[in-house]
């Protein structure tokens, strides 16, 4: 073995330790054929340099070969033992069928692009995989000559589960295979037929393959169409596009000198003002949003602030900004999981600011903080994972998983991939439930014993009943624990604003994924709704919503759910994003209008479908794409975007900063 070959094989190991073993594909078959088929050798020669990185790479015809922890993952996902019959439907450069051919007995594969299929062929040939049987075809059909299968698996993204390929499984057989209703966005299923009419269908994660193309899948327009672009718009365009945002928007020098006298006139007298963020751990997103704030409340008369936040922890600081009589609760304003999510000086300074503001209004007028979440959602989530630790700590470690994931977008298959509760979990799901009740109608009568900061039993009944219900579908998975969530933020904010009066006026503060229109943006095709929405449809244009962005800098993040927080390193934006097309503005800082009416040329070119980034309390640069990445519309998501080209993390308390501090300070030790 000559030195570049012993790279490549350590390279290959690695890759499976941390690629694929790392993230939880457990199946010693699949990791033993992962570490033995060179990907390199089904490569382009230029793109071979890349064969071991955590990404999908080009081919010929405009294809890709898949990242290899997806193909691990749906390989795993057949449950083959060994000697098995398996098909495979989209052969590409014939890599995934080397993988297989490690583990069943006989691999077909069908490929309908014929130079990929002669391609493919000859490579395979040449490795000495005889197992292996390719066709050029119509793979929607699948292939009769072999049929039955014991597992069929297709590489590429249909609109539904083609009836062929379901008709030559063979009972107890397993198929998995990309499906949705857009080219561009799939649901990883799994197809179990049961018996000769009856099949069971399995959810495990999004994923974005090429379109499925053939009689049974799209049509080569619809793919051509609808499928996500080859390559970026030509650079001409971009450049033009970015030199009309840097003509239209509004440079500022600094977050405390800024102008805001034109955002201002453009808020006009909207009832509700959403302030986003593109991250939770960003100091400049943190300052503007304060900055903004503070001036809404001196020159409109804003009311209070709600916040993407736990309510008893908000009524907490509300107790301490408008210098409550009444003693203060017990407990520390979010002392748990993310605690630096608003326990930094960033939130400190415009809390301290909002209490002294407060002491020269007379008590009815003084702006409230209010926590618009589901209740006690950090401190719940901690209790119930510290009981799943004692007796079920495989599920407890997919619910982990599961709550890095509170953004819609946040679609790393990592997180997803083994989505499939333990049956571990199903036996103690009553304890489970039962634990979680008792520590919320604790919590429930501490607040109806103390109205004045909870508002009333109502409400609280609402938060106990939802937030039991969305702790069960969070357990499996289901995206209507997102629609549970952000409905009852809205409701809550609704019954704020009728708490606090007729001309009462709300600040929201919430990540963009929160704020922004969901209807503008993918999380529309999964059937996904959010507070921007909601307010739309309530509020009309007496709601404004501004949404932040960055190109690069650092972000306090944590790499996985209840792990240690760290100053990440962002990664600067990926091309085909609105992220790019600011950066390329080469303005470091600006406010951009978008609510019409606009520019022509602005209007025309932001409204094609592009990436936008989204890094929640976890952040996952290796898997940038798939886990921070979502295509939307920003004129139709937001109002007004506010651009911040390098960025760097909020700054959380330490210890000795909170020494001696009075009883009434929200974020004690």
């Amino acid at each position: 073995m000559d030195s570049d070959e012993a790279d490549l094989a350590r390279r290959r190991s690695n890759m499976v330790d941390l690629q694929i073993a790392a993230r939880g594909v457990l199946s010693a078959n699949v990791l033993e054929a992962m570490r033995k088929v060179p990907r390199e050798a089904f490569l382009p020669h230029e793109m071979r340099e890349f064969a071991y990185d955590d990404a999908p790479l080009p081919i010929a015809e405009g294809q890709t070969i898949s990242q290899p922890y997806i193909v691990a993952l749906m390989t795993e996902a057949l449950g083959l033992e060994g000697n098995e019959r398996v098909l495979e439907i989209g052969t590409g450069s014939g890599y995934a069928a080397a993988v297989l051919s490690r583990i069943a007995g006989e691999v077909y594969t069908v490929e309908r692009v014929g130079q990929l299929a002669e391609k493919a062929a000859t490579v395979l040939a040449d490795l000495g995989y005889a197992n292996v049987h390719v066709n050029h075809a119509d793979g929607t059909m699948g292939w009769n000559r072999g049929a039955p299968y014991d597992a069929i698996v297709v590489t590429a993204g249909g609109p539904e589960v083609p009836e062929a390929l379901k008709n030559q499984l063979r009972i107890g057989g397993r198929l998995v295979v990309p499906v949705g209703d857009d080219p561009r966005l799939q649901e990883l299923v799994r197809v179990t037929r049961l018996s000769e009419n009856e099949y069971k269908t399995e959810e495990l994660l999004d994923v974005r393959f090429v379109p499925l193309v053939g009689e049974a899948g799209w049509t080569q327009a619809e793919a051509e169409a609808g499928a996500p672009r080859k390559a970026r718009a030509p650079e001409t365009e971009d450049a033009k596009l970015a030199k009309a945002i840097a003509r239209e928007s509004e440079p500022f020098g600094s977050i405390d000198n800024a102008d805001l006298e034109p955002l201002l006139k453009r808020i006009g007298d909207a009832r509700v003002v959403l302030l986003g963020e593109a991250t939770h751990g960003t100091s400049e997103f943190y300052r503007m949003r304060e900055r903004i704030s503070r001036t809404l409340i001196e020159k409109k008369g804003f009311s209070f602030i709600a916040i993407e936040g736990d309510w008893p922890d908000a009524a907490r600081i509300d107790h301490y900004v408008r210098h409550a009589e009444y003693p203060p609760s017990e407990w520390t304003a979010f002392a748990r999981f993310p605690v630096w999510m608003w326990r930094n000086r960033e939130v400190r300074t415009f809390v301290d600011w909002l209490r002294a503001h407060n002491a020269a209004v007379e008590p009815a007028r003084r702006v409230a903080f209010h926590g618009l979440d589901l209740y006690s959602l950090y401190n719940s989530i901690r209790s119930v994972l510290a009981y799943l630790d004692e007796v079920d700590p495989a599920t407890a470690e997919v619910a982990r998983r599961r709550y890095g994931c509170l953004t819609p977008w946040q679609t790393d298959p990592a997180t997803y991939g083994h989505a499939a509760l333990t049956g571990t979990y199903r036996t103690c799901e009553k304890e489970v439930v039962h634990m979680l009740s008792d520590l919320l109608e604790k919590r429930r009568a501490y607040a109806e014993s103390d109205g004045e900061r909870f508002l009333d039993a109502v409400q609280n009944a609402r938060l106990v009943a939802n937030a039991e219900r969305y702790y069960r579908i969070m357990y499996y998975g289901s995206r209507a624990s997102w629609n549970l969530r952000d409905t009852h933020m809205f409701e809550t904010l609704k019954a704020l604003l009728g708490f606090h009066g007729a001309g009462s006026k709300a600040i929201v503060w919430a990540h963009n994924s929160h704020v922004g229109d969901a209807s503008a943006t993918e999380m529309s095709a999964r059937g996904e709704t959010n507070i921007g929405e909601l307010c739309r449809r309530e509020f009309g244009s007496a709601v404004y919503s501004i949404g932040f962005g960055t190109n690069s800098g650092t972000v306090a993040a944590a790499s996985n759910w209840e792990a240690p927080m760290e100053i990440k390193k962002v990664h600067p934006a990926l091309p085909q994003s609105y992220e790019r097309l600011c950066h390329e503005t080469g303005s470091e800082r600006f406010f951009l209008k978008l609510r019409a009416p606009i520019a022509t040329d602005i209007a025309q070119g932001l409204s094609k479908p592009r990436l936008e980034r989204a890094i929640g309390v976890i952040y996952r640069p290796e898997t940038e794409l798939q886990s921070h990445y979502f295509e939307a519309t920003l004129p139709r998501q937001f109002d007004e975007y506010v651009w911040f080209d390098k960025t760097r993390a909020v700054t959380p308390f330490e210890t000795e900063e909170l020494e001696d501090m009075p009883d009434t300070y929200p974020f004690g030790l």
